[in-house]
């Protein structure tokens, strides 16, 4: 099986997914998010899937990152068919292979920062000391001094840079990003946005972002949108 780096020098998408449809079921009324959804991703590209609400982007980034099933179709990440894992092995692919960033963050209030991003260390099986490497992100990040406060005394950005942070602490291969500035003001959307361009043009990571706002989606190196669940 190819790794994520042979994907990258070879041209192989790292995400690939072909004929996708998802069907869900309102008392008598079937709603079709996605209607034969193809799409391929390459190691090491940052692309946007832009569409208003409702399009169906959403119910994409769920289906990509494993945690809910498509009706139809296959998808597969870094060589991996979905269709043919288990729940405990999409659970790994969750702590290895893909990151996500949430719209609402998604951190423990109760916890510092710091230990909001080693428990997903802990959870993946690995160190909880951060690497050298690791500390460089969260420079790059701009959190490096905020690593001790809990999330009531940051900012919505610096948050939502914990929470990338937290999101490529294991590394993982993909980072899926669902409208990470949507709670965000402008400036802080701004330093997100080019925090996450930052990561993908220094680290090479791949990121694939979910968004409404074609300003957000031309930090991204290509865009695909989406309406009424079909790319177009």
């Amino acid at each position: 099986m190819s790794s994520p780096e042979q994907n990258a020098a070879s041209g192989e998408p790292i995400i690939r997914v072909r004929g996708l449809t998802k069907v869900y079921h309102v008392g008598e009324v079937d709603v079709h998010a996605l209607r034969g959804v193809d799409l391929e991703v390459v190691a090491g590209e940052f692309v946007a899937i832009v569409g208003a609400s409702g399009s169906g982007k959403s119910t994409l980034f769920h289906i990509l990152g494993g945690l809910t099933p498509p009706t139809d179709g296959t998808v597969t990440i870094a060589g991996k068919n979905l269709a043919h894992m288990t729940n405990a092995q999409r659970t790994e692919l969750r702590k290895g292979t893909v990151g996500f960033v949430f719209q609402k963050y998604n951190l423990l209030p109760t916890l510092t920062a710091e230990d909001n991003i080693k428990i997903v260390e802990y959870i993946g099986g690995r160190s909880t000391e951060f690497s050298p490497e690791f500390v460089e992100v969260l420079k790059l990040l701009g959190i490096a001094d905020r690593m001790k406060h809990k999330p009531s005394k940051l900012s919505g950005g610096q948050q939502q840079r914990v929470a990338i942070a937290r999101a490529v602490v294991n590394h993982p291969a993909i980072l899926l990003a669902d409208e990470p500035t949507g709670n965000l003001d402008s400036q802080n959307s701004t330093a997100v946005l080019g925090l996450l361009k930052d990561l993908n043009q220094r680290l090479g990571q791949t990121i694939l972002m979910i968004t409404h706002d074609r300003e957000a989606a031309s930090y991204a190196g290509r865009s695909v949108h989406i309406r009424d669940g079909r790319i177009v």
